[in-house]
């Protein structure tokens, strides 16, 4: 079935507030849930919103926080997010860091104790709404073992970044560190399938395509030892550069019960000096992967609907959380 999406975010807001959010705090995270389901996020978008309902209320998450901000030095800021959503702190340190990065040239945002922000690009596009350059980082529980390993050390610790460009995103990509997204793997097994070689190990360092063996297993790096030196450098910005916890800390995200999740997103913004030397180098690049059919720059068409795709029977849980069930 096909649904508005500005009926997914006015459901997803009155779903997050019949369950204890606050007004702007549940308008904040159900912009961020449309727009996953606008760009083809699912995993990001209503496939969370129950967890998040289920969250608030056993107190996994707060969300009436109001986030505290402040400015340590003059090219970073710093905000809390208290226990509470990822996506309100964000709105509340963005103008600041703008700001900064728009005097110093660049400026760092580091969200600390916050619940799962789940689509990192979301942000990163803000700040390229901005026309500076965004760039961020995230940790989330640990699933992801080191190349030939099989313990669990880190996250699937995505990074995003957004280069803005003339009536939108010159380039925009957000992408685990894994070599797929945990959900990819829970969705296979709740539909009985079978995932690709490469994905995960099992719980002896095997390769497997079972995704019942793969969840109590670990997943695997992107690339191997390149995937897995992107994910710790994730991991060290967003919990070593915003006082949140390690990977290794965090029980599981979509877990009904249990502490915060207390997770980091760390951004660079950066403001060009020479928005139009930018710009021109962009355009040298566009045109010589215009000229290779089958190439493209990712992100570089705005992806804008006003309707999607979505499962019905989802539809129908979506219709029940937003009535309080």
């Amino acid at each position: 079935m096909e649904v508005e999406v500005a009926e997914i975010e006015d459901r997803s807001a009155a779903a997050l507030i019949a369950h204890g959010a606050g007004e702007w705090q549940a308008a904040e995270v159900a912009r961020a849930v449309a727009r996953a389901e606008e760009t083809g996020n699912v995993i990001c978008g209503l496939y969370y919103l129950e967890s998040y309902c289920v969250q608030l209320r056993s107190g996994r998450v707060d969300g009436t926080v109001e986030p505290g901000v402040t400015t340590p030095r003059p090219g970073h800021v710093a905000v809390d997010a208290k226990f509470g959503f990822a996506q309100p702190a964000f709105t509340r340190g963005l103008p600041v860091a703008v700001g900064a990065a728009r005097t110093n040239g660049i400026a760092s945002l580091a969200v600390g104790h916050s619940h799962t922000c789940t689509s990192l690009g979301f942000f990163t596009e803000q700040i390229a709404a901005s026309g500076l350059i965004g760039i961020g980082f995230t940790n989330a529980s640990a699933i992801v073992s080191g190349p030939g390993g099989r313990a669990r050390v880190i996250g699937t610790n995505p990074i995003a970044f957004t280069v803005p460009g003339d009536g939108g995103p010159a380039m925009h990509a957000d992408f685990s560190t894994a070599a797929i997204a945990l959900g990819k793997i829970t969705m296979a097994r709740a539909a009985g399938e079978t995932i690709p070689e490469g994905w995960a190990v099992d719980s002896d360092g095997n390769p497997t395509t079972d995704p019942a063996r793969a969840l109590a297993g670990s997943l695997v790096s992107a690339a191997e030892h390149k995937g897995w030196a992107l994910g710790l450098l994730a991991e060290f910005l967003a919990a070593g550069l915003t006082g949140s916890v390690n990977s290794l800390d965090v029980s599981g995200l979509k877990a009904a019960e249990g502490p915060p999740h207390d997770l980091g997103q760390f951004y660079v913004l950066i403001a060009p000096d020479d928005p139009g030397a930018l710009a021109a180098r962009i355009r040298r690049v566009a045109e010589a992967v215009a000229e290779d059919p089958g190439a493209r720059i990712p992100g570089a068409v705005p992806k804008r609907r006003a309707r999607v795709a979505v499962d019905p029977a989802l539809w129908d849980r979506v219709v029940a959380l937003s009535a309080g069930g």
